[in-house]
């Protein structure tokens, strides 16, 4: 919201369940003011004696100056004070890879193609933080959708994960895995757990673990924690492909409304800060269908590292970066391209990979160019975000935009000029230099390497040219006096 003049205010609810908020703007003899209402979106209910509920996180900032910077600002304060903190820095960006398109997501996975893919990544020599686990490694009716007994499939991985993370552990890889411990599907061990569930209309559907049950809530933590230990597991990923507002509403009583939603959201954030207790070094990746729980409250334990389950498209990564950027500083795609244009597309602060590695007799310079430039650019994510074109899909333009570290003078500029661009050249220009400083800048595939002052690349801009469409830049800059 923006105040007449210069200057305005964010407002957002941090409520990972069913809210709502309205907007009134308020008119007095001598004052106008802007009401604002949010919350829990349905609240009608008593407490029993010892009883609690708790309220939705709201958070206010007030911002003077334009636009970018109040966000800015925004991404300073989560990077600051909401991103989980490793040894007392925000998490670490990192470079994961898995095979869930080659063995229908785990279902066809055994322990052996696991140690392979790894062996795989690291033979050609491209750099491997985290070996991703995805849906279907545990005991199941033949698809990954069937989540209600979480055991490790002992026919496919004798031994659990172990033997598998132990292999990467040895080379410096960790291990990520998948789980979905919410959704609770017919014919699972879960299933049988009767007093545990929510059910909705559909009695023979799926069911939801009801997390404000204190035994099922007890029963959650140290069965995930008991799986995380024995497993050798470094990164716990969870999804949640059920819509829950029918299962927490056909539970309440009409003088209890919204009482089994307030519980079921307080038992979810209890369990991940039971996990963080017990495992202060892991980090949580937050999926839910791909993007439905980005709320400020699931941000302070988690980051998404798969943003939205529509993957790979250039034109739509380059969308989902410019706007996702504004609000969550870290965050991450899939990753299938081994071409500069589609790779440069979907370059987040986290990749996964889902190359093929099982043919030796391919040329991976391609993919091994691919980790080194995400390598050499990484640190710049962390910096504060300028869009430098406006947002648009159409195919015949280009888009831009520039992360920009203050604190050390230096930043880069993604530029697409996307395949059925009519323009050869884009005249950028960058946001908050130093006027009176002199910038080193370089395109990182060699295209020129100049001394530009600040003042200019505010001012005139940033010159960039090419007679190939698509074309993907990644242009660095450092002040160097």
């Amino acid at each position: 919201m923006e105040y007449p003049g210069n200057g305005g205010l964010i407002v957002v609810v941090g409520w990972p369940g069913q809210w709502s908020a309205d907007f009134t703007k308020v008119v007095e003899e001598k004052w106008k003011a802007l009401r604002v209402h949010a919350g829990q979106e349905l609240t009608h209910l008593y407490l029993n004696p010892g009883e609690e509920i708790r309220t939705p996180l709201m958070v206010i900032q007030f911002w003077e100056g334009d636009y970018y910077h109040s966000q800015n600002v925004w991404r300073s304060w989560m990077l600051a004070h909401n991103v989980r903190q490793i040894d007392g820095k925000p998490a670490p960006l990192h470079w994961a890879a898995c095979s869930s398109h080659q063995y229908h997501e785990m279902i066809n996975a055994t322990t052996d193609t696991q140690i392979h893919f790894i062996d795989r990544y690291l033979d050609e020599k491209i750099g491997l933080n985290y070996w991703w686990m995805d849906a279907g490694w545990y005991v199941n009716n033949g698809d990954w959708p069937n989540t209600g007994t979480w055991e490790v499939d002992q026919k496919r991985f004798p031994g659990g994960f172990k033997p598998i993370s132990d292999h990467g552990h040895a080379k410096g890889v960790k291990t990520l895995v998948w789980f979905e411990p919410e959704r609770v599907n017919p014919g699972t061990w879960l299933y049988d757990q009767k007093a545990w569930l929510l059910s909705n209309k559909n009695p023979n559907g799926d069911k939801l673990l009801d997390l404000g049950n204190p035994e099922a809530w007890n029963w959650l933590v140290n069965h995930i924690d008991k799986l995380i230990t024995e497993n050798g597991i470094d990164l716990y990923r969870q999804d949640y492909n059920i819509a829950p507002l029918s299962y927490w509403r056909n539970t309440d009583t009409p003088d209890r409304q919204g009482i089994t939603e307030n519980h079921y959201i307080r038992g979810y954030l209890a369990y991940w800060d039971a996990l963080i207790k017990r495992h202060p070094d892991m980090l949580i990746d937050s999926c839910a269908s791909g993007g439905r729980r980005n709320d400020l409250e699931t941000m302070r334990r988690a980051v998404p590292l798969l943003r939205s389950d529509y993957i790979f498209e250039p034109v739509s990564q380059q969308g989902h970066t410019y706007g996702i950027a504004f609000w969550i500083p870290l965050f991450g795609t899939g990753q299938r391209a081994s071409d500069d244009y589609g790779f440069r597309s979907c370059m987040t602060p986290f990749i996964n990979t889902c190359w093929d590695m099982r043919p030796e007799d391919v040329n991976y310079d391609a993919n091994r160019k691919d980790y080194q430039t995400w390598a050499q650019v990484k640190e710049y994510f962390y910096g504060d975000y300028y869009p430098l074109t406006p947002y648009s899909l159409d195919t015949t333009i280009w888009m831009a935009w520039q992360f920009n570290c203050p604190d050390t003078g230096k930043g880069m500029v993604e530029a697409f000029c996307r395949a059925d661009s009519i323009y050869e050249s884009a005249r950028l220009r960058l946001k908050e230099l130093d006027s009176s400083a002199e910038y080193l800048v370089k395109d990182i595939d060699g295209g020129f390497k100049k001394q530009v002052s600040g003042s200019e690349l505010m001012n005139k801009g940033l010159l960039l040219q090419t007679e190939e469409c698509p074309h993907a830049f990644i242009i660095t800059y450092e002040k160097i006096k």
